[in-house]
């Protein structure tokens, strides 16, 4: 028996691709067609590299590893919170810092300050402090919160990452690729499958595509885990619309992805977690004014096909 049947693959747009002029040709091979200048993804393939990756994660699980799941999109960042709490693996659905993996020695001494900070706000050391310091303290809390939160209990490397559009999070593709972490993710049409060790194609954008092959790998983590299927609660999309995720939209047009051995410039946000000592007046990082979002065009939908939830 499939993980996920046809119908549901349809009925969850996983079907919809990018507009053909974003497509990427090694994708080829899991088109089915294109229709009023969107790609359609074949589904027949999708429910059977979905059950390739089902067994695989549910075998690994069944070994006791470690899984990582990775989305900062607006769509994905309140699913992969929720799917990897579900079944007691580790996430990051906000930005993601470089060196998060390669780096991980100094991202421990980060998550154990992080532990330190909730300590004392939990024994109340914190209102002790003079106002001015427990305020610095504070922010400090926030912003690892923000960022670590999801790794809180990560005690080493994963073992498998499981990501969402990898289009935009090249550096963690690096990253692994460099530390030999097996790679499961979502693929849409202008993603490049060579870098997936377990491409699953199907469309990143729309949050009932990727609560639905989300659900189904977390499901197959705590089956392999714990030796019994996970019941999914089945909540509603709504839930996730505004979930608070990472600050801007990503512009697949204009951003430059850096070649394999370029380093990408350190950003405000790696200083939270790459210092060793926070200067005390820190401020809370601006968003990004130089670049507009990019508004995706809207997905043409036919009479006979079904609407999709939403595109970025």
């Amino acid at each position: 028996m499939p993980v996920v049947t046809l119908a549901q693959l349809l009925e969850s747009g996983v079907h919809f691709g990018h507009q053909t002029r974003r497509w990427n040709p090694k994708m080829d091979q899991y088109i089915f067609t294109a229709r009023n200048g969107v790609h359609i993804i074949d589904l027949v393939q999708t429910a059977q590299l979905l059950d390739n990756a089902y067994s695989f994660v549910r075998s690994s699980a069944e070994k006791g590893q470690k899984f990582l799941f990775v989305g900062t999109k607006r769509q994905a960042a309140g699913i992969v919170a929720e799917e990897a709490s579900r079944c007691g693996s580790y996430y990051i659905n906000q930005r993601w810092l470089g060196g998060m993996l390669t780096n991980w020695s100094t991202i421990k001494t980060r998550v154990e300050r992080l532990k330190e900070l909730e300590r004392m706000q939990e024994t109340g050391a914190l209102a002790l402090r003079p106002k001015k310091e427990a305020a610095v303290l504070r922010r400090e809390l926030e912003k690892l919160q923000k960022y670590l939160g999801g790794i809180k209990l990560m005690r080493r490397l994963p073992d498998v990452v499981i990501m969402v559009d990898i289009k935009r999070e090249y550096n963690a593709v690096q990253e692994c690729q460099k530390l030999g972490i097996p790679l499961v993710s979502l693929l849409d049409t202008n993603c490049d499958p060579d870098v997936v060790d377990i491409p699953i194609p199907g469309n990143d954008d729309a949050i009932r595509s990727i609560k639905l092959i989300l659900g189904s790998l977390a499901n197959a983590i705590y089956e392999g885990s714990h030796g019994q299927a996970l019941q999914d609660e089945g909540s509603g999309d709504d839930i996730y619309a505004d979930y608070p995720s990472a600050e801007e939209d990503y512009d697949y047009g204009e951003a430059a992805v850096p070649a394999a051995g370029d380093t990408p410039a350190a950003s405000s946000d790696d200083a939270v977690v790459t210092a060793t000592e926070e200067a005390p007046a820190a401020t809370e990082e601006a968003p990004a004014t130089e670049e507009a979002p990019a508004t995706e065009e809207a997905v043409p939908v036919t009479a006979d096909a079904t609407p999709v939830a939403e595109s970025e």
